[in-house]
């Protein structure tokens, strides 16, 4: 008789497990809020070309990345974005969303949210994660920035996207007055060659094929690399340098690149910007970032290179 009481509540207990393994199962397979149930959806291309299924009124979004976060919150209607990641500091509103880690990637904490859709600049989560984070029934739509043009067309495909078009489209048209009136005044510039540094040992900079050469060509000066490499930030040696010979350094003072790139490197004081002093600091978020604050990153060299 306790045998078979054994029996029955040993099987009682394995329908139980069974049944709380399915609800688990159920609720990652779910759409991430219950309002994306009764949505409906549309299949769209990312700008890597890969085919992703949306809600066509998103009401929960994020951002993995701090440009991405800056492009939804210059587009989407800021009630719709439901967090942020480790490193996103501006605009302030950001600060009061929930964090959600994406190096490594929080997935767990990124399910809790429940976003409908995950937007990522490409580079900043692998399309491995981007998997990982579709079998929870998230999509992940990618975008694409390789020129400055690309940050406007980007907003612009989130207004569609985020059915706020009228927005995204004053803003990009604005951006894009700023962006001409640039252009034009950099027409009667002298063009100094310009090396963006982003580390010093080894010494890694802004390669050619990046936005950083589009945001050159705006503020009146030229990419002191015009080689494409492989790498969007390739590791130069310093006989490479020498034969650049850049009028102008970006990447911090003159008295940090004195005190330490130029004493691990003393051979490239002969290079023009460290003997006219030509060596400057910017804003890192600025540069770093595809995002709608462009126009004042482009500002920003125009005043160094002057």
């Amino acid at each position: 008789m306790n045998n078979f009481k054994s029996q029955a509540w040993q099987g009682n207990l394995l329908v139980c497990v069974g049944l709380l393994l399915a609800l688990i199962s159920c609720e990652g397979k779910k759409p991430a809020s219950s309002s994306a149930a009764s949505s409906a959806n549309h299949t769209v291309q990312d700008d890597l070309g890969r085919d992703v299924t949306l809600p066509v009124h998103p009401q929960r979004i994020i951002g993995l990345a701090p440009s991405m976060t800056e492009m939804l919150f210059a587009v989407a209607d800021t009630a719709t974005i439901v967090g942020r990641t480790q490193n996103d500091d501006y605009p302030d509103a950001a600060l009061s969303k929930p964090v959600v880690n994406n190096y490594p990637m929080d997935y767990e904490g990124l399910l809790a949210l429940k976003p409908e859709v995950v937007f990522a600049p490409e580079g900043i989560i692998s399309t491995e994660v981007a998997t990982q984070i579709q079998k929870l029934g998230i999509p992940v739509y990618f975008q694409k920035y390789d020129s400055v043009a690309d940050i406007l067309r980007g907003i612009r495909d989130l207004g569609k996207l985020l059915q706020r078009e009228a927005q995204a489209n004053a803003l990009a048209d604005s951006l894009r007055q700023r962006l001409d009136a640039f252009a034009s005044e950099a027409q009667e510039m002298q063009k100094p060659k310009v090396l963006g540094i982003i580390w010093r040992d080894p010494i890694y900079v802004h390669g050619y094929n990046t936005i950083f050469s589009d945001k050159l060509r705006y503020a009146g000066g030229q990419n002191a690399v015009q080689e494409v490499f492989a790498q969007q930030s390739p590791a130069l040696t310093r006989e490479y340098i020498l034969q650049l010979n850049p009028d102008v350094i970006i990447g911090g003072t003159f008295e940090e690149f004195d005190q330490n790139f130029f004493t691990l490197y003393p051979e490239l004081k002969r290079i023009n910007a460290y003997k006219n002093k030509r060596i400057y600091d910017v804003t890192d978020d600025l540069i770093s970032r595809p995002s709608p604050r462009v126009v004042q990153s482009i500002a920003e060299l125009k005043n160094v290179l002057r």
